[in-house]
């Protein structure tokens, strides 16, 4: 089977990377040359994705993944097509589709009768069947159901461990047309192998869902029930300060049902998963009340940190040098994309504070381009406010930092051990750590 990803960035890849590796000939398509060369050389064109570097190598030399920045070409060679593009979003995270638009066109001009074409990229609801797949039809000139087969197959993996999650989780294929849908799941039951999980209602694998739309609503209603959760782990936070309780303790305490999906609380949420899919979600449930509690007590909670930290600092924040820990939005990751460490450097600075910014996943130069004040000096830093939890986190003391006097944890990951005589707030800890 000759198959086509269009998109070879984080998701996309691994993904091309699984189909090969499965025994079929992959045309990857990307409008990036840089990365496209260096996939034609089994390099890959990102750090930090676990399992890449092998199976991208052994993809290459096995003939059966070759690269290319011609879309349409790569698409006229396949009888299936997996579209991985970014759906890009504005200042208010309401989507611009001009990457995947833009990719739909170039798709179009090369589609073949009978192709069958996936949309993998979280979609507002709606938007498989009534933008693209009629977008589609009318560039090729095929009757979708008939000689056009088009699915959304919404991706559920993290950046970082993608191979693992394509074998954990169930995979979902919803159609815009039944014989789509069965076209799907015959796709991706070949290229794809699964965990067993006794734990789930029906056996892992490929699972059909009703029709396109449904595919589309259950990643919206994942992120969405997560972004919920996790505000109102963050109230439970801003009154366990107040009362004097921990709320580690208590949404983790004796193995509770009622808290068991309940995410900690923290400083924020990042990446284009729970900051943005619920935008998506309330594009069509303009009513949604839960959703949009969620995504306010979660934005809100940068400046809530930053006035933690401000209360706790003799004198406040004002004429300070404050250094943040983490520009990724995730440990581990090197991922900033709408990362609460923006907004966190704009409350600390909305209080007077000179701010600058640590991560051991960038350079000084990449922290400087994205309009940050990289850390090079830590002796002279009279408070720290801990973002991402980084493990190279673990190893700082109060040594590394003589001036510190103040800590907020956005993450309860500092050990009180390393800061003898250092006021460590805790979000949802009153009395710190």
């Amino acid at each position: 089977m000759d198959v086509c990803v269009v998109g070879l960035g984080k998701l996309g890849l691994p993904l091309a990377v699984q189909i090969a590796n499965a025994g079929h000939t992959v045309h990857g398509a990307d409008i990036d040359q840089r990365a496209v060369d260096l996939v034609n050389a089994g390099i890959e064109p990102f750090p930090g994705e676990e399992e890449l570097p092998t199976r991208l190598a052994e993809a290459v030399e096995s003939g059966r993944l070759h690269a290319s920045v011609d879309t349409s070409g790569a698409v006229a060679k396949s009888s299936v097509v997996v579209v991985l593009v970014p759906l890009i979003v504005d200042s208010d995270r309401q989507p611009v589709y001009r990457a995947l638009d833009a990719a739909t066109e170039s798709i179009g001009a090369g589609l073949q009768p009978g192709t069958l074409v996936s949309y993998e990229t979280t979609l507002p609801v709606g938007t498989t069947r009534n933008r693209f797949a009629a977008r589609l039809s009318e560039l090729s000139g095929l009757t979708v159901g008939e000689d056009l087969f088009v699915v959304h197959s919404p991706e559920r993996v993290f950046t970082g461990r993608v191979f693992a999650d394509l074998r954990r989780y169930p995979k979902l294929v919803g159609g815009v047309d039944p014989e789509s849908t069965t076209k799907g799941v015959a796709f991706y039951e070949a290229v794809l192998d699964f965990d067993e999980r006794p734990d789930l209602d029906r056996p892992n694998g490929v699972w059909a869902l009703a029709n396109v739309e449904t595919a589309e609503l259950t990643k919206l209603a994942e992120t969405t029930y997560r972004s919920v959760n996790i505000g109102l782990a963050n109230e439970f936070a801003r009154y366990a300060e107040v009362a004097g309780i921990d709320v580690y303790d208590v949404i983790t305490a004796a193995n509770s049902q009622v808290f068991s999906h309940i995410h900690l609380p923290g400083a924020s949420v990042g990446g284009h998963c729970i900051p943005v899919y619920p935008h998506f979600y309330m594009l069509n449930d303009q009513h949604a009340a839960l959703p949009r509690f969620g995504v306010e007590s979660n934005e809100s909670m940068p400046a809530h940190l930053a006035s933690l930290l401000d209360g706790r600092i003799q004198g406040g924040l004002h004429g300070k040098s404050v250094g943040v820990l983490g520009l990724a939005y995730r440990a581990g990751v090197k991922e900033d994309a709408f990362s609460g460490t923006f907004p966190l450097v704009e409350s600390l600075r909305a209080l007077g504070a000179t701010v600058v910014v640590d991560d051991p996943m960038y350079t000084d130069d990449e922290i400087s381009a994205r309009g940050l004040i990289p850390m090079t000096e830590k002796t002279k830093l009279d408070a720290l406010v801990l973002h991402t939890a980084h493990r190279q986190y673990d190893q700082f003391t109060s040594r590394d930092f003589p001036a510190v006097r103040a800590i907020a944890d956005g993450r309860n990951w500092l050990d009180s051990d390393n800061w003898p005589g250092v006021d460590i707030a805790v979000i949802g800890r009153a009395s710190g750590i």
